[in-house]
Parts: C-alpha cells; structure tokens; sequence
C-alpha cells in the first residue's frame, strides 16, 4: 500500500470501526477517531519526506481500473503543490480530532461524520482522476451540513440572535452545491471536448500540452471551473456564505472548513482549470487578479466591523485567500510558491485562531467581543496562543505566513504591482482587527464574571495548540524544506502555462 492509500484510507477506516463501537463508549470512539487521524499524519509527514523533489511529478501512486468503457480508475498520488496541502489537513485533522474532545453530544455521531469529511478532503487533495476527484469534493461538502446543523451553535450579539445555525448550514450547503454543479458543466465539457475518453488528470495533461483545445472553446469552459470551484475559495463576491458557516460550525469543523476547505477551491483551480486549459488561464486570471483586491481590503474591512470573535476570523480568512488567488493568477515561480505555502500557513493560522475562539466560548459561552475582557488573567496559556495568533496573522517574521506572503507580494509586483500595494494595505488592516481582538478578549481588568474561567489544563489538552505554533515557527523559520517539495511541480505548471502566454505578451508589446 503506497503512502496516498494509508492517508486516505486510514480516516475512512476509522469511520467505519466507529459504527461498530457502542453509543455509550465515549472514550474509545474518541481514542478511534484520535488513532485513525495520527495515522493520517504519521503517513502525511512520511510521504513528504520520502517525496523525491528532483524528480517531481506524481508520486506514492495507486491506480486500480474501475469503468474502463467511461475511463474512469480509482487513481491517487501526489505531486509537490498537493503533498504540501496533504500535510497541511493531516494536522488540521489531527489537532481537530484533539479539539473535539469539548464535543458532548452524540459523540459517536458527530465522530463518524468529522472522519468522513477529513476522508473527502484528502481525497480531493490526492485524486488523479477528474471522476473520483469530483467524487470526494461533494463527499467534502456533504458533512458539514449535520456537522453545523446538529453540533453548531447561532451567533448571538447584545443576547438576539444575529443568525441560526441552521441557516448558516443552508446557505452553505446551497453555495457549495450549486457552484459544484456549475464546476461540472465544465468538467463534462472538458472531457467530452479532449475525445481521449478518460478522466484520468495525467493522460489529460500530457495530451493537452501536446495538443491542447482551442483557445476559444477554452477561454469558455475556464470560468465555468473557476467560478464553480471558486466560491468554495471563496471567491469575491461568492464568498457570503463562508463567514457564517465558519461562525455557526463547533470548533473543529470551524478548523477544517477555514483551514483546509476554502484551500480545496484554489487547488482545484490550479490542477484542472489552469493545469488543463492555459489559454483560458491566461484570458481569465487577469480578471481573477482583480477580483482579489475585494478579498483583500473588502474582507479585511468587513472583520474590521465585526464583534463576534468567530466572524472576525471568518471574515478575515477569506481576507487571506485573496492572496492565495493573487499569487495564482501571477504564475510566476515566486508568486505560486508563495500562494501554496500561504494556504499551509493560512491553513494552520487560522485553525489555531479558531480552536482558541472554541476554549474562550467554551468557557465564557459568548463570542461577543463587548461582553469579553481580562482573560488572561485566568488563561495566560490560551492568551499567550491568542497573541502568537494574532502575530503569525498579521505576517509577523519568524511566522510562515510571512515568509509566504512576502513570496507572493514579490512574485506579484512586475504584473500586479497595484493589487501588491493593496494587498500590503490589508496587511496592516489585518493588524489592526487582530491586535484589537487581542486586546478586548485577553486584556484589561480581570472581569468577575470570568473568575471561573479555565485555562488549558495539562498537556493533551495544550497538545493541539503547541503542535500548530510549533509548526508554524518551525516553517517560517526554515521554509527551504517544503518549498524544495513543491517548486518543481509549481514550475512544470508554469511551463505548460507558458506556451499559451507568449502570444499574448507579443500582443502586446507589438514583438519588442
């Protein structure tokens, strides 16, 4: 069994032992759910080590032959831009799993769907076949619906509801859905467009680099995928629903869906909208580069304005992946590097924001930014984490996110030079919400009404928050490692981009 199959395989397994386990037995579902997400991880870190970076290309693969007459076959593996993003969830998941542990209700339950989402999220990340990658998007998606509507909560401000968690789950549900279906349109057009009838990625690369589609027909089906996979980016202005599914999720779920879900629509835009259609990519990503100074500042703004601490980090993360989409729309070997390592650090910034937000309601059993203050004086632990957070999320050296935003701001400036002085602006707004979130729940006079507040006991219960500074620091301080994985196969995208892009730079330099 190759690397890919035990990460996928290992979740999925746990979920189905999970069934088998009575109700009742709270400890062992949780130490099944714990077990089969650290074998995740343990495999994730190990296929990244043995990933051989000089070679690149699709490794740890698995091919089994399904419906041959359609040419559809159950294909995994991973390249260096996946690898990365498969150790990305691997952690998610893991420190997740360790969150949950606050989970009190239909333990059980909420377990066999939290693995079954982690199951669809790796494989999005590993499939190498169009069908089964679709397959495990919606699998992605599924999920969160009982995951918020049962286990959620609604936002609350001065003691109204603001909004329910059952409209949260609806409208992220009908976003998702329906920008999947739009995402298909296109897939089944591009398949039926090829006539190689296969949906397996690598045959569709190289014969699309050798004889790619007509730059028309692709300038037409590459919205469909970067629409359709877009709003789950988010994309500006597809991203309303996002906030609120972040702010109604329990904190777990909150993790997975800012930390890896909204990385699940920049990945697919980059292995099948640009991997596959260059001419559209390059007709379509100037738009796309547009569009991104909306994320940036009108994201940034709107957090700003918040007073749920939830919708802050909400609002805040789809603030973060206009950068991701700015340095994909680049593609240069700068720009792309950095967006990839902004959605492992993003990714695990923004779970370690939002397993904090979980402790804080937890104990207090309010998000609401005026009723909060003085923390710290009960939980220096978490106030301390709460500060490293607000750092790393304001791009603060020795952090990942700097070295990754710093990446794309200079692979972005010879072609975007004005979104880059944008995206430099919503840095120091993201400052200033995070440093002012900071500010109104850890500091200040210690409140009595907080005098019961616990801080995180013991050493499983800080495991989760240790585990995901330790990593950020450990990649902003020495980032070489991850990115020798992925250069290589962010650089062989640019090279089948690039054939495309020439004629269009002679146009409009007139051959000079």
């Amino acid at each position: 069994m190759t690397w890919a199959a035990f990460i996928l395989f290992a979740p999925a397994v746990g979920a189905i032992a999970l069934l088998a386990v009575p109700a009742s037995r709270h400890g062992l579902v949780r130490r099944i759910a714990v077990g089969a997400a650290s074998l995740s991880l343990a495999a994730a870190v190990g296929a990244i080590a043995t990933y051989d970076s000089a070679t690149g290309g699709y490794q740890h693969t698995l091919f089994v032959p399904w419906v041959d007459s359609l040419g559809i076959g159950f294909h995994i593996g991973m390249d260096g831009i996946s690898a990365v993003l498969v150790l990305l969830h691997a952690l998610c998941a893991f420190t997740g799993c360790l969150i949950s542990y606050a989970v009190k209700d239909r333990i059980k339950e909420y377990y066999v769907f939290y693995l079954l989402l982690i199951t669809g999220v790796f494989g999005v990340f590993l499939s190498l076949d169009v069908f089964f990658f679709y397959f495990f998007y919606e699998m992605a998606v599924i999920p969160m619906y009982p995951l918020i509507g049962i286990w959620g909560s609604d936002v609350k401000e001065q003691g109204r509801v603001r909004f329910s968690k059952e409209y949260a789950t609806m409208k992220l549900t009908i976003y998702l859905t329906l920008g999947a279906v739009v995402a298909l349109v296109g897939l089944l057009w591009l398949y039926a467009s090829t006539g190689l009838e296969t949906f397996d990625i690598p045959t569709l690369q190289r014969h699309l680099t050798t004889t790619p589609l007509d730059a028309s027909l692709q300038r037409k089906i590459f919205p469909l995928l970067a629409l359709g996979f877009g709003v789950i980016a988010p994309l500006w202005p597809l991203h309303s629903w996002s906030p609120i599914g972040h702010a109604a999720a329990p904190s777990a779920v909150s993790m997975l869906h800012a930390g890896v879900l909204m990385k699940l629509g920049s990945y697919a835009i980059l292995r099948l909208a640009v991997g596959l259609l260059p001419d559209g990519a390059v007709a379509w990503l100037p738009w796309v580069a547009a569009l991104c100074v909306m994320n940036i500042l009108y994201g940034g703004l709107v957090a700003m304005a918040q007073k749920d601490l939830k919708l802050i980090i909400g609002y805040s993360s789809s603030s973060h992946m206009g950068y991701v989409l700015l340095g994909i729309a680049c593609l240069t070997p700068l720009a792309l590097n950095g967006a990839v390592l902004l959605m492992f650090a993003h990714g695990l910034m923004t779970a370690l924001a939002f397993a904090l937000v979980g402790h804080v309601y937890d104990q207090t059993h309010t998000r609401y930014l005026p009723d909060l203050g003085g923390l710290a004086h009960q939980a220096p632990f978490i106030a301390g984490c709460g500060v490293i957070a607000a750092m790393a999320s304001s791009g603060l050296p020795g952090f990942a996110n700097f070295v990754s935003e710093l990446l794309v701001f200079l692979g972005a400036w010879d072609r975007y030079p004005a979104q880059v002085v944008c995206g430099v602006l919503g840095v120091v707004i993201t400052s200033v919400y995070m440093l002012r979130l900071v500010r109104g729940t850890f500091f200040g006079p210690a409140k009595p009404a907080f005098a019961r507040v616990g801080d995180a006991g013991g050493a499983f219960a800080k495991l989760p928050y240790v585990t995901l500074i330790a990593v950020l620091l450990f990649v902003g301080c020495w980032p070489s490692p991850l990115l020798r994985v992925m250069d290589t196969s962010t650089r062989a995208l640019i090279e089948r981009v690039r054939p495309a892009a020439e004629p269009a730079v002679v146009a409009r330099t007139g051959g000079r």
